[in-house]
């Protein structure tokens, strides 16, 4: 689902033709963009998590995700309270389905990434594993 955040390519593009701020496109840009492309080394490489090295990696690029969404998000609502027409652009279709559907799903799964990878953390004390 995160590959979604090559959205960011988008970001830049519409800001080199004057659409959207600077501002908000070149950090939610590069930020988005590096998230996806890490994402899919992450999954090959990370899942299934089962081994520490694993674990932490998946971690790692869940915590740098989540960030990086809400940096996107404080940033455009910190754009917006400040000048409404600067953010008018993400009103217009498609470009309303981002603060309505794509980075509430984002932040829920980067959530629910969270809550797994705890619940490992918790299986792991308790099963100590094959004794040698």
């Amino acid at each position: 689902y995160h590959l979604v955040r090559f959205v960011g390519i988008a970001f830049l593009v519409l800001y080199a033709r004057g659409v959207i701020p600077g501002a908000f496109a070149v950090t939610a840009g590069w930020g988005d963009i590096a998230v996806a492309v890490l994402a899919l080394p992450v999954a090959f490489l990370c899942l299934p998590v089962d081994s520490r090295a694993k674990w932490w990696g998946l971690l790692a690029w869940n915590v740098f995700g989540l960030a990086d969404i809400l940096m996107v998000l404080g940033n455009g609502m910190r754009l917006g309270l400040a000048d409404l027409s600067e953010m008018a652009w993400i009103t217009v279709f498609p470009w309303t389905l981002l603060p309505t559907f794509i980075v509430p799903l984002v932040i829920v799964t980067h959530v629910l990434i969270f809550v797994r990878l705890w619940r490992m953390r918790g299986e792991a004390r308790r099963d100590p594993g094959p004794v040698a």
